[in-house]
């Protein structure tokens, strides 16, 4: 069986039999993999630790006839316990980690969502404030070809007077042609902070209602996209 090293996160991990996991990894060279990992769920199993979601490990993967690969050996990377320790960072790096899962495709490499992701986690782990999710969101649907007009009303070009957020056309609206739902110009004024080159600055502000107008409307926006309700977000919300 060809030997493969590499590295990846863990998305997400399912029962296998008694004691294994199915492991679902995006990967640096090869995209989405999915490998079985044998006895993890033992108690004295060697790196069953290491293979938990949001864990960013150095991985040696066997290829079999297969189409699961076999995981033989687990060397973490980045553990990210302050993600692990904290309830809502941890509901927001799930987020991240359902989306990838949603757009990633088997086997097919996709470096730069791979660097997003970690670039994300990284963001959540040094930072609380939900704007890391909403921009992750917002810059992953720009990288997929479906990125949001902030600057400028979707359907005429005009630039002042946009007071609402249209999900279906791609952007915010002015009142001339007002659809969708409303948006406070507090909440423009971070979308276009978001992507326009000012997100750490937008990071490191106190979080104000308008923070959390922009997490919902990237939530939905992803929501959207994906064509399904994203099950980590919803946690984050009852929270």
């Amino acid at each position: 069986m060809p030997l493969i090293r590499e590295s990846g996160v863990v998305l997400r991990t399912y029962k296998l039999g008694e004691a294994d996991r199915i492991i679902v990894f995006m990967t640096r060279d090869r995209g989405k993999v999915r490998a079985v990992a044998k006895g993890v769920r033992k108690t004295r199993s060697k790196f069953g630790s290491r293979l938990e979601p949001t864990s960013h490990v150095n991985l040696q993967l066997h290829e079999g006839r297969s189409e699961l690969a076999l995981v033989t050996q687990a060397e973490s990377v980045e553990v990210f316990s302050a993600v692990r320790s904290d309830l809502d960072r941890m509901g927001r790096a799930a987020s991240m980690l359902e989306v990838v899962d949603q757009v990633a495709q088997d086997g097919h490499p996709d470096r730069g969502l791979y660097e997003m992701l970690l670039g994300g986690l990284r963001a959540v782990e040094h930072r609380a404030s939900p704007l890391v999710t909403a921009a992750f969101f917002l810059k992953l649907l720009a990288a997929e070809g479906v990125g949001i007009v902030v600057d400028r009303c979707a359907a005429c070009g005009v630039t002042e007077d946009l007071v609402a957020f249209d999900l279906n056309d791609g952007g915010v609206r002015c009142s001339a042609h007002r659809s969708g739902v409303g948006i406070s110009p507090d909440a423009r004024a971070l979308l276009d902070q978001v992507l326009g080159g000012r997100l750490a600055w937008a990071l490191d502000q106190p979080a104000i209602p308008a923070t959390y107008e922009v997490d919902r409307l990237a939530g939905l926006a992803m929501e959207l996209h994906v064509d399904r309700r994203l099950k980590a977000l919803h946690i984050i919300e009852q929270m």
